[in-house]
Parts: structure tokens; C-alpha cells; sequence
């Protein structure tokens, strides 16, 4: 008993230090521009198995005055349209994509269902996430891309603590420089170049719409870039983008 009490007493010490570290992270962030992230570790390694290290990296950090205000827009927009008044999670709406995701896992399964009674690859459901611009920088910046209670747990927890510590302003700032756009392609200035050979800061607002409703699913709009889809969802953004709040 006393082995497993001191077992226990060591996991909730470690679990304490591992927090504390990240707290301490996030508040050097206030001065200290991030050198990289855990996604893009993880994917830097990806590349590097993948491609034999000879995969392209693009990133190049800008001051968010560098970042055209047409991608702000959209991004908060397309992504987190109430960004400026939030504590860093939007609880509504993770309960509205806990509902949406329940359905469709529903719907999957009777597909999948027929599917393989009429002998036919089954197609893997798409989920829907309710998190916040602030939650998908804790993610990104601190945590793995695992799928579970306890890193969902961390998340939340980490956005609040990214909302008491940085200002909107700063939080938009490290979001915009550090997101994926592309295999090996992060941040405004980096797909800014890469899709349309201009600087983030002078993005148009049909062109910041198209790279903000690229966001949620980036490789995969890569190799769509002429796909009817972003056509018309970007033109939905561009009509919201008048409405969205900078910090």
C-alpha cells in the first residue's frame, strides 16, 4: 500500500511540475517569441521519416502590424467569430459539436453499415470541433494531437491560463505566425508566399478568406485549391469579414 500511495503521490508531483512548466511557458511568451511548437516538432519528424529529411520547411516570423488585417478577419471570422469576448473556451459551442459529432458517428455507421454489405470501402467520419482560437494555440504550442479525455482536459485548462497571461492582441500574433497552411508550411508570411508570392501584409480579402477556410483541414485543401467548395465558402467569409472584431 505505501508503494502505491508513494507511486501515486510521484504521478500527481510530476503532473504538477509538467503544468507548472507549461504556465511558465506561456507567460515567457508575453516577450519571447516562440521558436517552434509541439505539432510542428511532430511534424518536422514526419517529414523527416517521410521524406528523408529533404521535405521543404516554410515559416518566417512577422509582427502581427506585418499581418494584413484582411487575414485577421477572416481567420476570426471563419474559426472563432466571437474571439474578443470569450475566456479562451466557448463551452455552447463544444456542447453543439459534442451533438453534431454524435450524429454524424451515427450516421457513419449505418453508411458503413451498407457499405460493406454491398462490399465497398467504408469512408472514415468526420468530426467537427467546438474549440476556440485560443484552444487551438494551447494545442498546437504545448500538447500531442492525441484524441483523449485527459488532453482535451489540458487544453481547456491551458487556454484559460493563455487568456489570463497573454492580451488577445498576442495570442492572435503567435496563432497566425505558427498555424499549418500546407505540408511544411506555417504561419501568415510563409503561405501568404507560398499560395499567392506576396507578403502576409498584403493579403486581399478574397485571398485571406481563401487561406482562413483552409485552416481547419490545410493538406487537404493543398492539393484542392480549385475546389468549388473553398470557391464558395471563402465568398461566405469575405461577406462576414466587415463584422469581425481585431483585438
Amino acid at each position: 500500500m505505501k508503494r502505491l500511495l508513494r507511486l501515486i503521490a510521484c504521478l500527481l508531483v510530476a503532473g504538477v511540475a509538467m503544468e507548472l512548466f507549461f504556465v511558465a511557458r506561456i507567460a515567457a511568451m508575453a516577450v519571447v517569441d516562440p521558436q517552434s511548437t509541439a505539432f510542428q516538432r511532430t511534424e518536422a519528424w514526419q517529414i523527416a521519416i517521410h521524406q528523408g529529411g529533404k521535405g521543404a520547411w516554410r515559416q518566417e516570423w512577422v509582427p502581427y502590424a506585418q499581418i494584413s488585417d484582411n487575414l485577421k478577419r477572416a481567420v476570426i471570422a471563419s474559426e472563432d467569430a466571437d474571439f474578443i469576448d470569450h475566456n479562451g473556451v466557448e463551452w455552447e459551442a463544444i456542447e453543439r459539436a459534442r451533438q453534431r459529432n454524435a450524429k454524424a458517428e451515427e450516421l457513419a455507421a449505418k453508411r458503413a453499415a451498407r457499405a460493406i454489405a454491398r462490399g465497398r470501402p467504408v469512408r472514415p467520419v468526420q468530426l467537427r470541433g467546438g474549440s476556440t482560437i485560443t484552444q487551438q494555440l494551447a494545442k498546437n504550442l504545448l500538447l500531442s494531437g492525441e484524441r483523449t479525455l485527459l488532453r482535451k482536459g489540458q487544453e481547456l485548462m491551458l487556454a484559460m491560463v493563455l487568456e489570463v497571461l497573454l492580451d488577445k492582441r498576442r495570442i492572435l500574433e503567435i496563432y497566425l505566425n505558427n498555424v499549418e497552411w500546407g505540408e511544411g508550411v506555417f504561419g501568415a508570411e510563409a503561405a501568404a508566399q507560398y499560395y499567392f508570392r506576396k507578403p502576409a501584409s498584403r493579403l486581399s480579402a478574397a485571398e485571406a478568406a481563401r487561406l482562413a477556410v483552409m485552416l481547419p483541414s490545410p493538406k487537404f485543401f493543398e492539393r484542392r485549391l480549385g475546389s468549388s467548395y473553398l470557391s464558395g465558402r471563402a465568398s461566405t467569409i469575405v461577406a462576414r469579414m466587415p463584422s469581425a472584431e481585431l483585438p
